[in-house]
């Protein structure tokens, strides 16, 4: 045997003692899934925490209780002839960063809720129920309780049960005190109401509902403009808005389905848009016909400061703006001329606001704005 092979059996032996002792070191330690970040009696203190503001949402068609594999709901098929399930899905987007800004999350589950519900109630659903799904770095039990009480508030007050979701603690995947946040709805609808905008023509009318503000759509401009170009902190008063920066900037998206229910369920409503990202240009055309356009007049409703704080601040084009935002108006409702009075003056007795925004005219499934401030 020569002199390497005697250090390489050296060397090998010496390698497994040392590593064997180094193994009964490591073998002392017992690591529990909370050494790796995830506490899950911190997740059952959440759910605990959580338990009266879902239940509190129940509708009867709920079976169950909160804490199955499954959320159960019986639909009440007595109350359709032809029902139609309808879905939607969406999150809250980079408004997220402004919560974590300020450290306020009761409001932000009104947004996930709004964006889903208020999207299939364009369509003619009535919201059956919500789902969500909460992704955090930690678990803080009184965070999440506040998020998730955000969200069943919101659901009770468009009429839907909260019967399931999801609290993912995902350790060393999300910043310190950074979470995401996503939304799941289904609605129904009779076959025969369903509201695709096959019905809009030419002398059609364009109703209004005002937003509580920016909603939930375009921040990421809002955050350059807001917080890298004017270099604000979010706690400055400012005059026109009356109240603080981040006041403002973290009002929940409105939810519409308590206004608009009653509309589709009385009148034959030619379509529905939900204003969210993309404004006007993009939203409005997605219920246009071929050979249909819609003409705007900006100067029909008062557009909240918060608009033109932005487009200032900001130097934004306004075609931009009104590409981007909604622009005070959350919904917009489609109907005959010959209902919108009726229409109008339901919504005033449901203490709704309301606005003629425009007509639907000729055209190449086209946008026109005109009026305020495109004629200054």
């Amino acid at each position: 045997m020569n002199t390497d092979s005697v250090s390489a059996i050296v060397g090998t032996e010496f390698f497994i003692h040392y590593m064997g002792d180094k193994m009964s070191e490591k073998e002392k330690v017992s690591l529990t899934y909370r050494d790796a970040g995830v506490d899950i009696d911190a997740g059952n203190y959440s759910v605990s925490l959580i338990k009266d503001s879902v239940k509190a949402t129940y509708r009867p068609e709920v079976l169950g209780d909160l804490g199955g594999f499954g959320g159960l709901f019986a639909l009440n098929t007595a109350k359709y002839k032809e029902p139609i399930l309808v879905s939607g899905t969406d999150g809250v987007g980079t408004k997220l960063k402004l919560a974590f800004m300020f450290d306020k999350h009761d409001t932000i589950g009104q947004d996930a809720v709004a964006m889903c519900v208020n999207d299939v109630l364009v369509q003619g659903a009535e919201p059956l129920f919500f789902l969500d799904y909460l992704a955090v770095g930690k678990l803080e039990p009184e965070k999440v309780a506040a998020i998730v009480k955000g969200i069943a508030n919101a659901c009770k007050e468009s009429g839907c049960s909260l019967i399931g979701g999801e609290t993912a603690e995902m350790a060393g995947f999300y910043a310190d005190g950074e979470y995401d946040i996503g939304g799941f709805t289904v609605g129904a609808v009779e076959k025969s109401k369903i509201i695709t905008g096959k019905k809009v023509a030419p002398g059609d009318v364009l109703i209004g509902l005002p937003s509580t503000g920016l909603h939930s759509n375009g921040y990421s401009l809002v955050r350059k403009i807001c917080f890298e170009h004017m270099g604000f902190k979010g706690n400055e008063y400012i005059q026109e808005l009356g109240t603080e920066l981040a006041t403002e900037l973290l009002k929940p998206t409105k939810l519409y389905p308590k206004s608009c229910l009653p509309l589709i369920a009385n009148f034959d409503l030619h379509a529905m848009v939900h204003v969210t990202g993309g404004g006007f240009y993009d939203n409005i055309p997605r219920i246009l016909p071929e050979k249909c356009g819609a003409l705007i007049d900006a100067s029909a409703w008062q557009m909240p400061a918060i608009f033109s704080l932005l487009q200032k601040w900001g130097n934004v084009a306004w075609t931009e703006m009104y590409r981007t935002f909604n622009m005070g108006i959350g919904m917009i409702i489609v109907a005959a001329a010959k209902d919108v009075e009726k229409i109008q003056k339901q919504l005033t007795a449901q203490n709704e606001s309301s606005y003629v925004i425009g007509t639907i005219v000729s055209g190449d499934r086209n946008v026109t704005i005109k009026g305020g401030v495109f004629d200054e």
